[in-house]
C-alpha cells in the first residue's frame, strides 16, 4: 500500500512539471445541497439516504493547480461490525487531495486521492484513487479502491462518462453512464457475518446506472434546482437496481 501511495505522489509531481497550467480559481469555494435522497453510483435499492439528505462541499485550490476538498452528507443508517445495519444517523466525510490542470487547450485533467471517513458506520473508511479527463462537454472518469472494506474490495473500479449540454432558457442537461469492474476476492468486512471469499461478488463487471439530470437557476438567488432520473443497472451480486428520481437544490458560494 505504501508503495502505491508513493507511485501516486510521484505521478502528481511528474504531471505538475510537464503540464504546469491551471484551470481553476484560486481560493475557497463550496456549495450546500439539499436532495430528496442520496444515491451513490446507481445503488438505488439501498440508497445511502432514502429521505432528505443535506450535503456540503468545500474546496481550496492553489495557483499551481493542487487542491484539497471535503464533502459531507448525512445518512439514514448506522452499522456496527458486530451487527446488521440499522436505521440511524450516520455521516459520510470525503477528504480529497489532488491536482487539476490542462494537457492542451482542449483537454483538462484532474486526479487525486480520496479518504472516506464515516461516523457510526464501521469498516467503511476506505481510500480511493480518482482521475478525470475533460474535453469540452465530455468527461471520462475512473475511480479505483485502494483498500478493502464493508462496501468494496481493493481493486474495484468505477468507470463513468458524462455529457453536458445547454438546452436553452437556462436549462442544462447532464447525462452520465456508470460501469463497474469488480474484484471478486471478497474481503471479510464485505462478507460479514460470513467469512472472507464468501462469493458475494458474482459479476466481474456490470453496467451500473444512467443518470439524466436537468438543472435550472432559481431566479437571481444564485441557487439551482435540479431533477435527476436514475436508470438502475446491476450491483456486484447481479441484483437489478430500480429506477428512481431525485429532486435537489444547490447553492454555490465563494469565500
Amino acid at each position: 500500500m505504501k508503495s502505491l501511495y508513493c507511485k501516486t505522489l510521484l505521478a502528481g509531481v511528474f504531471v505538475s512539471v510537464v503540464f504546469p497550467g491551471t484551470l481553476q480559481a484560486v481560493g475557497l469555494t463550496g456549495d450546500i445541497n439539499l436532495y430528496s435522497k442520496y444515491v451513490v453510483r446507481g445503488i438505488t435499492n439501498n440508497a445511502e439516504n432514502d429521505s432528505t439528505a443535506l450535503q456540503a462541499n468545500l474546496k481550496y485550490a492553489t495557483e499551481g493547480g493542487t487542491y484539497i476538498s471535503w464533502f459531507g452528507s448525512n445518512l439514514d443508517y448506522t452499522y456496527r461490525s458486530s451487527d446488521e445495519p440499522t436505521s440511524g444517523s450516520g455521516f459520510e466525510n470525503d477528504f480529497s487531495i489532488g491536482y487539476h490542470g490542462n494537457a492542451s487547450e482542449d483537454l483538462e485533467y484532474d486526479f487525486g486521492i480520496t479518504q472516506y471517513y464515516y461516523l457510526d458506520v464501521d469498516d467503511s473508511d476506505l481510500t480511493e484513487f480518482k482521475g478525470t479527463l475533460t474535453s469540452g462537454p465530455i468527461s471520462l472518469s475512473l475511480a479505483s479502491l485502494l483498500r478493502n472494506g464493508w462496501w468494496g474490495n481493493r481493486g474495484d473500479m468505477y468507470l463513468s462518462a458524462s455529457y453536458t449540454r445547454e438546452l436553452g432558457q437556462e436549462f442544462t442537461l447532464e447525462a452520465t453512464v456508470g460501469y463497474f469492474r469488480y474484484d471478486d476476492s471478497d474481503n471479510g468486512e464485505l462478507c460479514y457475518p460470513n467469512p472472507a471469499n464468501c462469493g458475494l461478488t458474482t459479476k466481474s463487471s456490470a453496467f451500473r446506472h444512467v443518470d439524466l439530470k436537468v438543472s435550472h437557476p432559481l431566479g437571481k438567488s444564485g441557487a439551482k434546482m435540479n431533477f435527476t432520473y436514475i436508470i438502475g443497472g446491476k450491483d456486484r451480486s447481479g441484483t437489478d437496481q430500480e429506477n428512481t428520481a431525485v429532486l435537489g437544490v444547490s447553492y454555490p458560494f465563494d469565500l
